[in-house]
């Protein structure tokens, strides 16, 4: 009965998936009728690249050069958030903890404004993403070495982790201080998050770092499971507990910096929707990781969607899209959590 329950979710979760793609092919402020969508989408597999181009000229342009590429982002993106958001859940023990626990925001944000600043960013487009995720990474190896000999590690990585996000924030204020008005803008322009202009260019180095950190987290959830009991349960079972925390802590980190490196720092993902499908699916990391990761995926397609039509012909930011759900989703979480004690 429960893998027939699994099935249908498996079954019902992937129908979902190829509607959301389809539509979000499809819908812009130039729609593309299904029937050239998948015209197109044929011709190309069939006949290749220059048979589509002749048949379907304008399909080809905006699907396979624009939507195509920005919809595979928002795929990597959604979904790398999503499934170290719901690590991070399981590792610290709390609902609502989220990656930016270890300073990885703060340390995207800093090396973003020093590429901006010094104008590294503006001589090729694979500098800003590589800036940042090398700063990223920087950030929560320093949070890491500075809890890792703490008896209690979980502890102290949030304080470091507030401790260094501290730090590269105000020094991300004082190199702003000294930026003209243009860099400022840009700045700001970037801390927003966003899928516009991608390229498929970008996404060649982090897809196959994503693919592969997602893969080998994917296949720690029974090792979450453990470390939810506790350390000395855990490692009563047979886990080794530091070693096990520092390869989740690094296949968070490396996670949430390529989505940073795809998309900028889009805020919520990774808490929005592991705690709505820890809701729906129960507390088990075996089931709870890939579904985070998928419905990730499918949330950051409808928010870039929503960017995309909502002010059509001009388009949203998609991390104002996802600021604006997160925040309403934790609001009304806060007013049930308060109308539930008073009722009780």
């Amino acid at each position: 009965m429960h893998k027939l329950a699994t099935s249908y979710q498996w079954l019902l979760t992937s129908v979902i998936f190829i509607v959301t793609v389809i539509a979000y092919l499809s819908l812009g402020s130039v729609s593309i009728p299904i029937t050239d969508l998948t015209g197109l989408l044929h011709t190309y597999l069939i006949q290749g690249s220059h048979a589509a181009a002749e048949q379907y000229p304008l399909a080809n342009a905006i699907v396979l050069h624009i939507r195509l590429p920005r919809a595979f982002a928002a795929i990597l993106a959604g979904g790398a958030l999503a499934l170290a958001g719901a690590c991070s859940q399981g590792l610290f023990k709390n609902p609502l903890a989220s990656p930016d626990i270890l300073g990885i925001s703060a340390g995207s944000s800093f090396a973003a404004v020093i590429a901006i600043v010094t104008g590294i960013s503006a001589t090729a487009i694979g500098w800003l993403p590589l800036f940042t995720t090398i700063g990223a990474l920087t950030s929560a190896l320093l949070v890491y070495m500075l809890a890792a000999k703490s008896h209690q590690q979980g502890l102290f990585i949030i304080l470091a982790g507030l401790a260094v996000s501290s730090l590269l924030g105000g020094l991300t204020m004082g190199v702003l201080l000294t930026a003209q008005q243009y860099e400022i803008s840009e700045f700001v322009f970037w801390t927003m998050g966003g899928l516009d202009s991608r390229v498929w260019q970008q996404l060649l180095w982090p897809t196959p770092i994503i693919v592969i950190a997602a893969i080998v987290l994917l296949r720690h959830g029974q090792v979450l499971n453990l470390l939810a009991l506790g350390e000395q349960n855990a490692h009563g079972m047979g886990v080794n507990v530091r070693r096990s925390r520092f390869t989740l802590l690094v296949l968070t980190t490396v996670l949430t910096a390529m989505a940073i490196a795809v998309a900028g720092p889009i805020g919520f993902i990774g808490l929005i929707v592991p705690h709505l499908v820890r809701l729906i699916l129960g507390p088990d990391n075996r089931r709870l990781l890939p579904f985070s990761a998928i419905f990730g995926a499918l949330f950051l397609l409808l928010c870039d969607l929503l960017a995309r039509t909502v002010i059509a012909p001009n388009e949203l930011k998609t991390g104002i899209i996802t600021a604006v759900i997160g925040g309403i989703y934790f609001i009304a979480l806060l007013i049930r959590s308060q109308y539930k004690g008073i009722t009780q």
